[in-house]
């Protein structure tokens, strides 16, 4: 196979930038969008005059090889029971299902095909080095993740954990290669009836322990990676593309405290590239379904301790 025939599902904002690089990579081949709306039909047509546009999946099943699923969450279950039931690899963005009860309905459908979730906070160039940078950590961590911003009135109809803190999940499985065995969660309901404010505290079988905020009602626009241990601080700024090192000796020049940037990358690009590779070439894809279904799995239980107020214990099924 040197081309992958794709299917675009769901034509929205997101979409959009999806179809556009499904249109133009070496590896893919845009052969249809699925799009039920029909001001988004007329878009996708007039930009893609020669992709077929349909209202429904069924329609070209037989004319595709993989199909990217950008829809609303709360379709996503629906659309890979369709996609796998066919025998089709499948990119989702996330979160690869609503629930956790979703994706272990999943799991006897999985198969052999190539399926690769969207969670594109992992193609950030400096993610090698801080990875190398944990593993010569002997000592206990202690993590911060934080991603806040102030109201902007979007995605008010699902709380802030599906929202946002789903992204610093993924990374804390991801970074540390391990997972937690202990939450703690506290919340807020400040905008909404959901929960707009987060924080969760996680603990590690080596002693490690994290804690994860999300909001989005804060002062400031904040996404940053922080680790304090023995060796000193390494700190990652998401949103200024920074890199900084605070060791516990001086630097050659007398200094603290090192600051490098790293370059910006097109995330969407990277995560289709590569999983176009998974599919010609065979290949275990950058984010599997099981590292998707971890994430929900956290989701679901940070929102159980809010709405218990207890401390959980965590057990991993997939």
């Amino acid at each position: 196979m040197s081309k992958v025939r794709v299917a675009l599902i769901g034509y929205g904002h997101l979409g959009k930038w999806h179809a556009q690089k499904a249109n133009q990579l070496e590896s893919s081949e845009l052969v249809a969008i699925v799009e039920p709306y029909e001001q988004n039909q007329k878009a996708a047509k007039e930009a893609y005059p020669n992709v077929k546009v349909v209202s429904d999946i069924k329609e070209i099943l037989s004319d595709i090889d993989t199909a990217l699923i950008v829809t609303p969450t709360s379709l996503h279950f629906e659309m890979l029971k369709i996609l796998l039931k066919n025998d089709k690899n499948i990119f989702c963005e996330k979160p690869v299902c609503s629930n956790y009860a979703e994706v272990k309905e999943l799991e006897s459908l999985l198969g052999n095909k190539v399926i690769q979730v969207g969670h594109s906070e992992r193609c950030h160039e400096i993610w090698p080095e801080f990875i190398h940078c944990m593993k010569e950590i002997t000592s206990k961590k202690c993590i911060k993740i934080d991603r806040f911003a102030p109201f902007k009135g979007r995605a008010t109809d699902v709380d802030v954990v599906s929202d946002l803190m789903i992204h610093d999940l993924d990374l804390l499985l991801y970074l540390f290669n391990q997972k937690p065995i202990k939450l703690k969660s506290i919340g807020h309901k400040i905008r909404t009836d959901k929960w707009d404010h987060v924080t969760s505290h996680f603990t590690f079988e080596n002693g490690d322990e994290a804690i994860i905020t999300s909001g989005r009602n804060h002062v400031r626009e904040v996404r940053q990676v922080e680790v304090m241990s023995d060796n000193g601080c390494v700190a990652v700024d998401l949103f200024t593309n920074e890199f900084l090192v605070a060791p516990k000796d001086k630097f050659e020049d007398e200094s603290f405290v090192s600051n490098k940037t790293y370059n910006k990358r097109d995330h969407l690009l990277i995560e289709q590239e590569s999983f176009y590779d998974s599919i010609i070439n065979q290949k275990t894809p950058m984010v599997t379904f099981e590292d998707g279904a971890n994430a929900v799995y956290l989701v679901s239980k940070v929102l159980e301790s809010l709405e218990t107020n207890k401390e959980l214990t965590l057990s991993y099924e997939l």
